[in-house]
């Protein structure tokens, strides 16, 4: 199989900054939004890195004190705000952002941040909505900045190794791409709680909301960590791994859009928040050489991948892992997991799956893709070097775009014939605004 343009259509020229900016230590000045459990490594890469931590900013000021006492031994007083706003107009020696705020948040401060030229680092999906992900593709290749969707395996190797043994032909043509997730701890399948309790003192409940509707405050439902259950914050299980384990496929195979988004074997849908169970499929159409693939998303643990596949990795492995994603080819099948940062083969004849240093035929496929240190630096390295990353917001938008897509057909419950250029479903004008969404505007 000849190896597609994706990955270099989509790696826009480098951005040019000049080298006098950062001065010769070629320290980053970063600030961190959203201060949850998830931008903690962030900030300890940052400091690890030498970079210096500006400010924290989150509408929780409890999220910003722990996270100041967390990290004080080695970034010191770090500033505090609780309006981004403020944040991007203040600090006027800022370089960059990392936000990792819930899903509804995260079109609106990338916008602004890369409007006000800071480099911006945002955690997986890229958005909320299909529209955010194309405005956001379309904003970063007009913006002078470096951009990096937080979809972490994309720096593993055994990503980019399993890029190039599909692209190789070893595997031949691809047929399926199997993923499956258990059901996730937020909210699922359930209506939206009756009755309200007292926001918590340091919590601006209206701004956390921002620009989705306001509903009464409700504790352990939605703040903090719970909000991805919901639609009006977050997009359920397809919304938090579609970036991940769709990731290495569509580059592999240079996935386009569906033309068909399929649901099935659905379980408590149709309320506010994300179904119980479903079973995704994505339809992409024969293009060139490859043949027609098929990227199905299983949920919730009411439905897996077919025995014959699973069986092989209980021949290997003794049980079937908990999360993962097999690529199933004419030739043989390689095990990616969930994150895509494994990388095992098992070509037809094959007793078992080896690890793709291990296995006879996969080495003799040379290496073609640039490793890295972690995802995290090659952001970071990108900026100081008017370098490019391996996932920038081109690439996580149209990641996003596609799991999104399967939103859409989940809060119809109705298949969808997918126009994914112009983001429509085909005769089903009521899915219009599912695509984009009517914001609140007081916060933005």
């Amino acid at each position: 199989m000849k190896r597609r343009t994706f990955l270099a259509a989509v790696a826009a020229a480098p951005v040019f900054v000049p080298s006098t900016v950062f001065g010769a230590n070629k320290k980053l000045n970063i600030a961190f939004i959203g201060m949850g459990g998830q931008i903690q490594g962030h900030v300890k890469n940052a400091l690890q890195l030498g970079h210096n931590v500006v400010a924290f900013c989150d509408v929780d000021l409890n999220q910003i004190t722990g996270s100041q006492a967390r990290h004080r031994a080695q970034a010191g007083e770090v500033k505090a705000y609780t309006d981004y706003r403020q944040l991007l107009e203040k600090e006027k020696s800022l370089d960059a952002v990392v936000i990792a705020t819930p899903d509804h948040w995260h079109a609106p401060i990338c916008t602004a941040a890369m409007r006000a030229d800071r480099h911006v680092y945002c955690e997986k999906p890229l958005t909320h909505t299909i529209a955010e992900a194309r405005a956001l593709r379309e904003l970063s290749r007009q913006s002078n900045v470096v951009t990096q969707t937080g979809n972490q395996g994309s720096a593993s190797s055994n990503l980019r190794r399993s890029i190039e043994l599909i692209q190789s032909g070893l595997l031949g043509q691809i047929s399926n791409v199997h993923v499956w997730h258990p059901a996730h701890g937020w909210p699922n399948g359930v209506p939206r709680p009756a009755g309200s309790d007292a926001v918590p003192k340091g919590l601006n409940w209206d701004f956390w909301c921002g620009p989705s509707p306001v509903r009464p405050y409700k504790a352990d439902i939605y703040h903090p960590a719970k909000w991805r259950g919901w639609f009006d914050f977050g997009n359920g299980s397809l919304g938090d791994f579609c970036c991940h384990s769709f990731n290495m496929p569509v580059r592999a195979l240079n996935l386009g859009y569906p033309s068909r988004v399929e649901i099935s074997n659905v379980k408590k849908a149709g309320m506010e928040s994300y179904a119980q169970a479903v079973t995704h499929t994505f339809y992409f159409p024969a293009q060139g050489n490859r043949a027609a693939v098929n990227l199905i998303y299983y949920t919730g643990g009411e439905d897996m991948p077919p025995k014959q596949l699973t069986d092989q990795l209980v021949g290997t492995f003794g049980s079937i892992p908990r999360v993962g994603a097999i690529v199933e080819g004419e030739y043989g099948l390689l095990s990616a997991g969930l994150w895509n940062s494994q990388c095992y083969i098992k070509m037809k004849g094959d007793k078992k799956f080896a690890g793709h240093a291990n296995h006879p035929e996969a080495i003799k496929v040379q290496q073609s893709l640039p490793r890295v240190r972690g995802h995290f630096q090659e952001w970071t390295d990108a900026i100081l070097e008017n370098g490019k990353t391996f996932a920038p917001f081109e690439i996580g938008g149209h990641l996003t775009e596609i799991g999104l897509s399967g939103i859409v057909a989940l809060k119809l419950q109705r298949n969808l014939e997918w126009d994914g250029q112009m983001m429509r479903a085909k005769g089903m004008p009521e899915a219009d605004a599912l695509v984009r969404k009517q914001n609140r505007t007081q916060w933005l």
